[in-house]
């Protein structure tokens, strides 16, 4: 970037900070202007928050009666809220202040992006294969390669199709290994995200490029690779006109995973045979136990130097996710930067599901950490563990690890997803930064935008490992 470029960004970014905290105050001075009415409902407002908060925990983790009346509480604290502001003819003035908030974040994490434009994976040039093999499963997604002619539009760019035979169980991983001795140049799948790591693995093996086509119902690593969800058949253009990224493959016990693997909660829940076809019941049946310590063995986890006793819930990513928040996990930016992200969740009670609800992923609750290495133990000879979505019992101790920039995946050169700018949407604001923008001479002497690391990254990577020090078991 050229000096006037950089310059230039700067300038852009320091108005938009100025312009960020003018619309937070001004949301602050327009419910002052209200008077005492305005302050009793903004603090009605974050009392309701709390009390949503609490009665989602009864509704969790409780059965019958507490759980209705958590229930009754969660929708009754925003509905009193609502007829509190009218009561006091205020509703449009907190409206408006919600708007002139809302508005300040929006141009705060503007100038942020602005300042410290975020890095998009580096692709590298390749030839086009010319031996590719597709694997596809005619179920994933519910339909989705019969729906957008997966078969047809493959095969007219020169690639064989292996259709897999649902009914009947089928070893992926060995079909994709007979596809490479027959002579292929490249490996491909329309499936899951369990599917997907199951033939990365092999190309990994074989040091070959690997295709992923969203025909999952999900689709994560999709999304994470910036590829269109809502059209798998746009990747296949990466057969014709495609470029190469590095990035890192998982593994837990052996096994590969491209996204997550999740112990406690999640992994207890996943193995129940109702879940598939009646997820909220299934959930809702068995959260108390698992909440309250009755259902699952109790977890220690050891991430690089720090350590986890008992979280509720624990999700390993391969690399970590930009927002480590339990409601909202968002994108991971990069997929190539070799560690693994580590969230874990302990909530004891409704003081903690209220603190989870006002301060999300700064909750005493939540931990965050990256690790090259996790190790998972229990007083148990096996744990469930889903890796992928998938559910699966793992002798313990279980072990996470990543192979570094081990997959070589072609993806189209054109990908809606793949602006850095809008992954970068879900990471989180730091006010301080944006001070630091706006007002650069009242911090440091000056500092200059985009001179030092965005702090809540910072805590992402190091500061959060040193709270997991502080914080007791």
């Amino acid at each position: 970037m050229s000096g006037g470029t950089v310059a230039a960004a700067e300038r852009r970014a320091r108005v938009l900070a100025r312009i960020a905290l003018l619309c937070a105050a001004a949301a602050v001075v327009t419910v002052l202007l209200t008077g005492p009415h305005g302050l009793v409902v903004l603090l009605a407002g974050l009392a309701g928050l709390a009390v949503m908060a609490v009665g989602g925990w009864w509704a969790l983790a409780h059965h019958g009666l507490p759980r209705v009346v958590g229930a009754v509480l969660a929708v009754a604290a925003p509905v009193g809220v609502i007829v509190l502001a009218v009561a006091h003819h205020v509703l449009l003035i907190v409206l408006l202040a919600l708007a002139l908030w809302l508005g300040g974040l929006t141009c705060a994490r503007s100038a942020l992006r602005a300042a410290r434009p975020p890095k998009p994976m580096p692709t590298r040039e390749a030839p086009a294969p010319r031996r590719p093999v597709l694997i596809m499963n005619p179920k994933s997604g519910g339909g989705k390669v019969q729906r957008f002619e997966l078969v047809r539009r493959a095969e007219e760019l020169g690639a064989r199709v292996v259709l897999l035979d649902t009914s009947v169980q089928q070893d992926v991983a060995a079909l994709a290994r007979q596809a490479v001795a027959e002579g292929a140049d490249l490996l491909g799948v329309a499936g899951g995200d369990g599917t997907q790591a199951l033939v990365a693995q092999v190309a990994a093996e074989h040091g070959l490029p690997f295709l992923v086509i969203s025909a999952g119902t999900r689709n994560h690593f999709a999304l994470d690779l910036g590829l269109d969800r809502t059209d798998p058949s746009t990747c296949l253009d990466a057969l014709r006109d495609g470029v190469e990224l590095r990035v890192d493959l998982g593994r837990v016990a052996g096994r590969p995973f491209v996204n997550t693997v999740s112990f406690g909660a999640y992994a207890q829940i996943v193995q129940s045979p109702q879940y598939r076809d009646a997820k909220a019941t299934t959930v809702l049946d068995q959260l108390p136990e698992l909440l309250l310590g009755e259902g699952g063995p109790r977890l220690t986890v050891e991430a690089g130097e720090h350590r986890l006793d008992a979280p509720q819930a624990l999700l390993v990513s391969n690399n970590p996710y930009a927002a480590p928040d339990p409601l909202s996990l968002g994108h991971r930016p990069r997929l190539d930067k070799g560690v693994l992200g580590v969230l874990g969740v302990r909530v004891e009670g409704p003081a903690q599901a209220a603190e989870l609800a006002l301060r999300r992923a700064r909750a005493g609750g939540i931990s965050t950490l990256t690790a090259r290495q996790v190790t998972v133990n229990a007083a148990a000879p096996e744990i469930p563990v889903a890796v992928d979505g998938e559910a699966l019992s793992l002798p313990t101790p279980v072990q996470c690890s990543l192979a570094a920039r081990a997959l070589r995946v072609r993806v189209p050169r054109d990908r809606p997803g793949a602006d850095p700018l809008k992954q970068d949407r879900t990471r989180p604001l730091d006010w301080r930064d944006v001070v630091g923008l706006a007002l650069p001479s009242r911090l440091g002497g000056g500092a200059q935008p985009g001179t030092r690391p965005s702090s809540a990254e910072h805590a992402r990577t190091e500061g959060s490992n040193a709270r997991e020090r502080r914080r007791p078991a």
